[in-house]
C-alpha cells in the first residue's frame, strides 16, 4: 500500500524569518503580498527528513561535524543509481553550504576576472549577479524557441566556444527558468564543442529530480569530456534550503583538493550537521514522498495552463520539462511588463518575478512559483488574471 502526503494543507510560513513571505518587500518594495517568487516551496518537508532531524535533535549534543563517511556517500550514490542510473565515485563527492557556492568557488579557480564565461539565457538571475561581481564576462548564448520548445543553436554556440577568451560555460541543467531538460544529444554535443576549445564546465543540476513525464534528466558526467563539475542538493527537490547544504563531483582529483583545501580555508570545514543528515534521509527514505509531490506538482501545472488558456486562448501556454516554475510567455497580450508589475503589487497584492530579472530579452515573461497547495495557486492565478483583464488584455 502505497503512502499519502497531504499537499493541500495551507501552512502559514509568516513569521518563520521565511524570505519569500516575511522579505518580500526587499525585492518588490511592499509587505504583505500573496508571494509565488523564490524557488522553495509551501509544503512541510518528508516525514522520513522530519523523524531524522527530530532524532538528531532529542540527541542534544551539535558539534562539528564531517560529511565524508559512509552514511552519506553512499547515500548520494544510491539516489544517483537509482534515479539516474549511474553511480558516482565516492572519492570524486565534494560538499558546501549550497550549489550557488561551490559554483563560484570552482569557476574561481578556473577563470581570472576579464575570462569570458558562457551562460544559456534567459539565466537563473544569481548567474548575472556572480559573474557581474567576481568581474567574469557574460558570454550570452540565447536559447531559442519553436513548436517544439527552446533549443540551443549548435552553430552559433560553437562560435562563442571558439572564443579565445572563453573559458567556462556555466551550464543549468534542467535550465531555469524555462524549464528545458536537455537531450542527450544536445549534452553530447556541447560536450565534444567543449572538450575541442578546451572549455570546461560546471553544470548546476539542482532542479535534477523536477523532470516531468517520461523526460529523462541526464547528468553532465554521462557524456563529460573535458574538465568539469557537477553541483546539486536535495534543497529544491525535498524543500530543504534553510538547512543549506549541497554536494557535486569534480572530475580532477588535484580540483577536488584544491575544492576542498579553500572550504577548509573559508572556515567551512565542518558541515551542518542538519542538512547532513537531512540529506541521508531524504536519499534513502524519501523517494515515495518524492514521487507524491511530483505527482503534485505536474499536476498544479497543468492547471496553471488550463485556467490561463481558459482566460487568454492567444497564450496557448505549455507547462515546462521542469521545475515547478511556470515561464510565463504573456507577450501575445501586448501587456507592458513595469504596468503589470505596479498592476500586481499594487492592486493584486501579489509577487510574481518579470521576465527581465532573468535577462532584458525576457521583458514580457513573467516567473510564476507553483510549488504551493492549489489554494494558494488559485488564488494567485485569480490576482494575474485580474490584473491583465485590468490592463485591457
Amino acid at each position: 500500500m502505497s503512502e499519502s502526503f497531504d499537499f493541500d494543507k495551507v501552512i502559514d510560513r509568516r513569521g518563520s524569518y521565511c524570505t519569500q513571505w516575511d522579505f518580500v518587500a526587499d525585492r518588490f518594495g511592499e509587505p504583505d503580498l500573496l508571494p509565488f517568487t523564490i524557488s522553495d516551496m509551501d509544503f512541510a518537508v518528508a516525514p522520513a527528513i522530519r523523524a531524522a532531524l527530530q532524532q538528531r535533535l532529542d540527541h542534544g549534543v551539535f558539534g562539528y561535524s564531517r560529511w565524508q563517511h559512509h552514511d552519506f556517500l553512499s547515500a548520494v550514490c544510491h539516489w544517483m543509481q537509482t534515479r539516474f542510473h549511474t553511480t558516482p565515485d565516492e572519492r570524486s563527492v565534494v560538499y558546501g553550504p549550497s550549489v550557488i557556492y561551490m559554483v563560484a568557488q570552482a569557476m574561481r579557480r578556473w577563470t581570472v576576472p576579464g575570462d569570458e564565461v558562457l551562460i544559456h539565457t534567459p539565466a537563473y538571475d544569481a548567474f548575472y549577479t556572480l559573474l557581474t561581481q567576481s568581474q567574469r564576462q557574460i558570454l550570452a548564448q540565447p536559447l531559442l524557441r519553436d513548436a517544439q520548445g527552446w533549443r540551443c543553436d549548435m552553430q552559433a554556440l560553437e562560435q562563442q566556444l571558439a572564443r579565445p577568451g572563453c573559458k567556462l560555460m556555466l551550464l543549468c541543467s534542467p535550465h531555469n527558468p524555462t524549464g528545458k531538460v536537455w537531450t542527450r544529444e544536445e549534452l553530447t554535443q556541447m560536450a565534444a564543442l567543449c572538450e575541442r576549445y578546451q572549455v570546461r564546465v560546471i553544470s548546476d543540476e539542482i532542479h535534477m529530480d523536477m523532470v516531468w513525464g517520461d523526460i529523462v534528466h541526464l547528468p553532465w558526467s554521462e557524456v563529460a569530456r573535458s574538465d568539469w563539475a557537477l553541483f546539486t542538493s536535495a534543497s529544491k527537490s525535498f524543500n530543504i534550503p534553510a538547512l543549506t547544504g549541497a554536494w557535486g563531483i569534480i572530475s580532477d582529483q588535484q580540483d577536488r583538493q584544491a575544492f576542498m583545501q579553500q572550504m577548509k580555508a573559508d572556515g567551512l570545514s565542518s558541515p551542518a550537521v542538519f542538512a547532513v543528515a537531512a540529506h541521508i534521509a531524504a536519499y534513502r527514505e524519501g523517494a515515495p514522498w518524492l514521487d507524491a509531490l511530483r505527482t503534485c506538482l505536474q499536476a498544479n501545472l497543468q492547471h496553471v495552463a488550463q485556467r490561463l488558456n481558459a482566460a487568454f486562448p492567444v497564450l496557448d501556454w505549455q507547462p515546462p520539462q521542469a521545475t515547478y516554475l511556470a515561464w510565463l510567455d504573456l507577450n501575445p497580450l501586448g501587456i507592458d511588463e513595469a504596468a503589470l508589475q505596479q498592476q500586481l503589487i499594487q492592486q493584486q497584492k501579489v509577487a510574481m518575478m518579470p521576465g527581465s530579472t532573468y535577462g532584458e530579452a525576457s521583458r514580457g515573461f513573467l516567473r510564476l512559483n507553483a510549488g504551493c497547495p492549489r489554494s494558494k495557486l488559485d488564488e494567485g492565478l485569480s490576482r494575474l488574471i485580474a490584473a491583465l483583464q485590468a490592463l485591457g488584455a
